[in-house]
């Protein structure tokens, strides 16, 4: 150390297993002292965690194509979320994105908001749609917020994604609406299970004159909208003829329910109708039992009591005869 023999100084921390003392050699003196294979074999085995970030800094000033490798090796031992502030502050987030991904499957909230602010400024919204249905821990709603004015549709569209996740129907509905995205805005209202959203998409159509959706909607919320209301509605605004596929479908099941109650009251009515005869049958074998005679005792029984004198020649029970 006096002679300013930085190399052989860290070569010798390494030596006498002093890694912490060998890596801040390294980095102090990175001209002479600092080789990468070098350092990251060192850099697993510090003991401070402390130099992990102060080794993360370093390479961001002066190595920072070799920061991701870095990363990679160290990654059992760093808290992800620090180094995600880390990158932040020093404004070099898109520098770490192969590390970030290879990391989100510990689904950490700020790995995952890195990830996704990532893929939105790459606008890269396949990828932002596998982010969020993956790993799921980050502020959906914020996310969605930020993203359901932006000037790509798809991205509008993973923000009713968002909402509807989140059980925000109405939200995810109108949104779908406003970029004329009916086919999403009534697969929603058909998964919300309410029929009140699937009543205000039906009227929405009609306000719009939209005849083909308003059809389409009343099948695909075909367990959702009653009726009498289709039925109302389509009658009031000169849509009959494309509400009648929907309302021969309502004729068909109720028809095949009421085949089926009347299959059910056959059967059940032919079951107690059998029922009823085995009970009379079973009377019926009761009464002739009763008016059969006593039966009279087996060969072995009558020898029994013979033999103890309880019955005479001619086979009568004596204690019988002399009650008679």
């Amino acid at each position: 150390e006096e002679q300013m023999h930085w190399k052989a100084l860290s070569f010798l921390y390494v030596q006498y297993d002093e890694y912490d003392n060998a890596a801040n050699v390294m980095m102090n003196h990175s001209p002479e002292a600092w080789e990468h294979v070098a350092f990251k074999d060192v850099a697993v085995k510090v003991s401070n965690a402390d130099l992990f970030y102060k080794a993360i800094t370093f390479y961001l000033d002066e190595h920072p194509l070799l920061l991701c490798d870095l990363l990679a090796v160290l990654s059992s031992r760093i808290d992800h979320s620090r180094v995600v502030d880390v990158m932040r502050k020093r404004e070099h987030l898109p520098l770490v994105k192969p590390y970030l991904l290879s990391v989100q499957q510990s689904n950490l909230v700020a790995v995952n908001e890195a990830v996704n602010d990532l893929l939105i400024e790459e606008h890269d919204f396949e990828g932002l749609r596998n982010s969020i249905e993956t790993y799921d821990n980050f502020d959906q709603l914020q996310l969605a917020t930020r993203i359901e004015k932006h000037d790509i549709m798809e991205f509008r569209r993973i923000a009713t994604l968002i909402y509807k996740k989140s059980l925000r129907w109405k939200q995810s509905m109108q949104l779908s609406v406003d970029d004329k995205l009916y086919k999403d805005a009534m697969e929603t209202a058909a998964q919300s299970g309410e029929p009140e959203l699937a009543e205000e998409l039906l009227k929405g159509f009609i306000a719009d004159g939209n005849k083909e959706c308003f059809a389409a909607c009343l099948y695909t919320c075909y367990d959702l909208i009653k009726p009498d209301i289709a039925l109302q509605l389509a009658w009031m605004n000169g849509m009959t003829d494309h509400a009648m596929p929907y309302m021969i479908q309502v004729m068909r099941d109720q028809t095949s329910k009421i085949d089926l109650l009347m299959a059910e009251r056959a059967e059940r009515k032919k079951e107690a109708e059998k029922t009823d005869d085995d009970s009379s049958n079973s009377q019926q074998s009761n009464m002739y039992a009763q008016m059969l005679p006593p039966a009279l005792p087996s060969p072995m029984q009558y020898q029994q009591q013979q033999q103890a004198g309880m019955y005479n020649a001619n086979g009568y029970n004596q204690q019988q005869q002399f009650q008679q």
